[in-house]
Formats: C-alpha cells, sequence, structure tokens
C-alpha cells in the first residue's frame, strides 16, 4: 500500500512529457474514476473543473467552485493513486496574489500540474456557446509569472492557458502563449473551438510557440478522431479529454434509471453493471484486507 509521493508523480509527469508518444489524460472529477484510470494503463488524468462543479455543486460550469473547494477535493482524489493528476485551476481564483495562493493549495494537495487560463472572472466553460471575455495581454502574462514564481516544487508543472483564440484569433493566442512560455511556463494550452482548420491550426500553434502543447481533445471534429497514436505527430504533446467520466456517466446513469423506472426493478440490466466484486476490485479491497492481515491480530 506503499504510494508514490507528489514529487515522484510530478518526476514521472515530466518524464512522460518528454517521451516519443503524447500523455493522453482521461478526464475525472472524483476518486473512484481516477482509480479507474489507473487501472487502465493510462500514465495520467486530468480532473476536471467543469466535471467538479457538476459533482459538488450539480450545477454548471460558471465559475461557482472556489480554490478551497477544489484543492481539497483534488487532495483526496490525488492521493488515490501513483499515477500524476493534472488539475483545471480555473483564473487563478483571482489576482496574482491569489493566484500566489492557488499554487501553493495545489502543491500540497499532491497533484502533479495545475492550468490557469486568461478568462476574466466569473469564468465560464470555453466549450459553452459564445466566445471567452479575456484578461489584456500584460495582466494575462503577469499572472503566469506569479504562478512560475510561487512554486516552491521545480516539477511542479504550471500550464498556460490561453481562450483568446475565438475572441481574438489564433495569432493572438499564439502571441500569448510565446509570452507566456517566455516568463517560465512549462506548457502552454490554447483553446480551441471546433472547425474545419482545427488540426493545422494546432501545428500552426505547436510550431510557433515551439513549447510542448496541451489540446482538449473533446473540442470536437478532426481533433476527437486522432487515435492515440497520431496525437505527436500533430503537434499535440498533452491531451486531456474532460468529458470522458462525466459524460459516460451522466448516459449511463440516465439510462439505468429509465430500466429501473419502466421495469420497477433492475431484472436483466445487471450485465451492463459492475459486481460487487469488480467494484471492490477497483477500489482496492484486497490490499486493505492484506494490510488488516499483517497488522491487526484479530484478522489472523
Amino acid at each position: 500500500m506503499t504510494m508514490l509521493t507528489a514529487s515522484q508523480k510530478r518526476k514521472n509527469l515530466r518524464a512522460a512529457l518528454s517521451g516519443p508518444h503524447a500523455v493522453c489524460a482521461p478526464g475525472i472529477y472524483d476518486g473512484y474514476g481516477l482509480r479507474l484510470v489507473e487501472q487502465a494503463g493510462f500514465s495520467a488524468a486530468y480532473m476536471t473543473g467543469n466535471g467538479v462543479s457538476a459533482a459538488l455543486l450539480g450545477r454548471p460550469d460558471v465559475g461557482l467552485v472556489d480554490l478551497t473547494m477544489i484543492s481539497d477535493h483534488a487532495r483526496r482524489v490525488a492521493r488515490c493513486v501513483d499515477i500524476p493528476l493534472i488539475c483545471d485551476a480555473d483564473t487563478g481564483y483571482g489576482n496574482v496574489v491569489n493566484v500566489q495562493r492557488t499554487v501553493a493549495e495545489f502543491e500540497a494537495a499532491g497533484v502533479a500540474a495545475i492550468h490557469i487560463e486568461d478568462q476574466i472572472s466569473p469564468k465560464r466553460c470555453a466549450q459553452m456557446e459564445g466566445a471567452r471575455t479575456v484578461l489584456d495581454f500584460d495582466e494575462a502574462v503577469s499572472k503566469i509569472a506569479a504562478g512560475v514564481a510561487a512554486r516552491s516544487d521545480p516539477d511542479f508543472m504550471l500550464i498556460a492557458r490561453t481562450d483568446s483564440a475565438a475572441a481574438l484569433g489564433l495569432d493572438e493566442a499564439i502571441r500569448r502563449a510565446k509570452a507566456f512560455v517566455q516568463v517560465g511556463a512549462d506548457v502552454v494550452f490554447i483553446e480551441l473551438k471546433a472547425n474545419p482548420d482545427i488540426l493545422a491550426q494546432v501545428r500552426r500553434a505547436r510550431d510557433a510557440v515551439g513549447a510542448p502543447l496541451q489540446v482538449n481533445l473533446d473540442t470536437g471534429g478532426a481533433l476527437r478522431q486522432l487515435p492515440a497514436s497520431a496525437l505527436k505527430g500533430a503537434g499535440i504533446d498533452i491531451a486531456i479529454y474532460p468529458a470522458l467520466a462525466r459524460g459516460v456517466f451522466g448516459h449511463a446513469m440516465s439510462q439505468a434509471l429509465g430500466h429501473l423506472k419502466a421495469e420497477g426493478c433492475m431484472n436483466g440490466y445487471t450485465d451492463q453493471m459492475f459486481t460487487s466484486a469488480q467494484y471492490n476490485a477497483a477500489l482496492g479491497l484486497d490490499e486493505i484486507e492484506c494490510w488488516e492481515k499483517r497488522f491487526d491480530p484479530r484478522q489472523s
């Protein structure tokens, strides 16, 4: 039951980032989903702020989750696995002073990386309709510089995100991304809307910025169709899939509830559910029982 330290997980993420293949990070919002990601063989996971807002508040991603709520949640979630966790840190939850605390809280929570975006507060999920309003250039760059300076662990990865492409164009997004790298960001994340030229935009951005690029594969279109083997060649170093857990759960839960409502029981549906044994195995019950047998004389 010995777990890797936060420092070890961060080093592993950095090593994976420099490897020949893109880091594929399925989106989760709780420890149960994170354990399933690890057991499926992925080397990293992504905790979506949108999913956390849904899970903890039952509300959409419109800036209702604050730093204390998400960092406390991240602390519990990150500790249950040995793979690194990349976490959505929204706008850094305020100005450059707030960003300093944001970095400290997520470092203490044990996550491997966070991304901070240049939307104004209160933010909205980038994939909702309409272009997002962003900070002016200098303020956006200053917040990333503050985040870099606030780190106490040099392996804690700061991902600088810009939502400026939709409203101000790709050239402005690239200008911001370059400036983020100049002040020390480890990775850049240009949020893009689905369009026929999105693959060309990704390649152009990666070539122009000259730093690792994170991309949201849930954007749709050609991006969603890319297999993992083609990601690096397309200019993508970290691929996140924020909607995976929340989308799968929403669909599966709605289907199961519909069956229960229509049939009055779950008979005939159990082949689409985990058995108790599968569920307990996913949560590591056998490890806990071995620990009990080792140290609890009542279990011998």
